[in-house]
């Protein structure tokens, strides 16, 4: 397992506390992410057109946690069995969601089951859960307060309940396709999508992983896990697409509120990582025996809006339909 020396991740810390403390301005209009926002009306509250949608629930063996899932499955019935997109932080990409994105989907030759794994609340994302279920290695940081904080460590728990709940509930309620089976996901759910790829690739034939946070846990995610998927492949040929914003590759995080202490905090942590990691560990992979590797890097983008320009990207790439993805905002 890889790990930055105590003293390379220090001086990367001031390193990065100091390139951003240069360029923020102190505004409560700097740009963050609200980590309390609610997902609001979004297609899933629309009636069926293109696409109908339920919602069922899960919940791990003790019942002390919940996951929603909201399937949509193509309105215009169909003979053949879809394909089939799992996709993490399923609250928020329901707001990336609209109608003509799901007729144009609806209309292609093959429209995909799409599959929306999120917690059981009405937050857009849900910080604290998702930290636990997306990561494979456990992380030791200091949080806003100074205080040492261990979390993470829940990856392979969660593919559990994918894998043994959510898919044979999907598969009840839709006809799919086993062998198109893709998994998305963005972040921490990145990080997930690779976790998940290094040791059940049988699991999924299509990877997407988004703006991966490569930097968890000092930079774990970035040892040699390749031998992983070698020993776990049994040769299947599997394909995985690494996507990442031009900002993020640069380094440029756009403006931050340094006088946040969550911020601060969090830019402490992501110096476990070079901001090319992603594109460096895409050409790394892509010699691996097995394994089909595309790189896309989208310019102008940042880490937040990648979410959703990552989602549509990814129905362009496996489903045909315009490339959206590449039309986005910018910061």
């Amino acid at each position: 397992m890889f790990h930055r020396p105590p003293v390379f991740r220090r001086a990367m810390t001031f390193i990065v506390l100091c390139a951003f403390t240069a360029t923020a301005t102190f505004s409560s209009q700097a740009q963050q992410r609200n980590p309390d926002q609610l997902v609001g009306q979004t297609v899933l509250d629309a009636p069926a057109s293109s696409y109908r949608f339920e919602r069922f629930v899960v919940e791990s063996a003790d019942g002390q946690r919940r996951w929603r899932v909201n399937l949509g499955v193509p309105v215009r019935p169909s003979t053949a069995l879809a394909p089939v997109l799992y996709a993490l932080d399923g609250n928020a990409v329901a707001m990336v969601l609209d109608q003509p994105l799901l007729a144009e989907l609806a209309a292609s030759p093959a429209p995909p089951v799409l599959v929306l794994i999120g917690h059981d609340n009405e937050r857009r994302i849900d910080s604290v859960q998702r930290t636990r279920d997306y990561t494979a290695w456990i992380d030791r940081a200091d949080d806003e307060s100074g205080q040492l904080q261990v979390v993470g460590g829940g990856a392979h728990a969660f593919l559990d309940v994918i894998e043994r709940q959510v898919k044979p509930e999907v598969a009840r309620r839709a006809s799919i396709d086993p062998q198109r089976q893709a998994l998305w996901g963005h972040s921490l759910g990145g990080l997930f999508v690779l976790s998940s790829l290094y040791t059940r690739p049988a699991a999924f034939q299509q990877y997407v992983a988004a703006s991966p946070s490569l930097w968890w846990s000092q930079g774990a995610p970035l040892g040699d896990m390749e031998t992983q998927f070698i020993d776990n492949s049994a040769g299947q040929p599997i394909q995985l697409w690494v996507m990442l914003g031009g900002d993020e590759r640069s380094g440029n995080r756009g403006v931050r509120d340094m006088a946040n202490p969550r911020v601060v905090a969090h830019l402490r942590r992501v110096g476990g990582a070079p901001s090319d990691a992603a594109h460096a560990l895409a050409g790394r992979l892509a010699a691996v025996p097995g394994l089909q590797v595309q790189y896309r890097e989208f310019p102008g983008l940042g880490h937040g809006p990648m979410l959703s320009a990552s989602f549509k990207a990814t129905l362009a790439a496996l489903y045909g339909i315009a490339d959206h993805g590449a039309v986005q905002g910018a910061h």
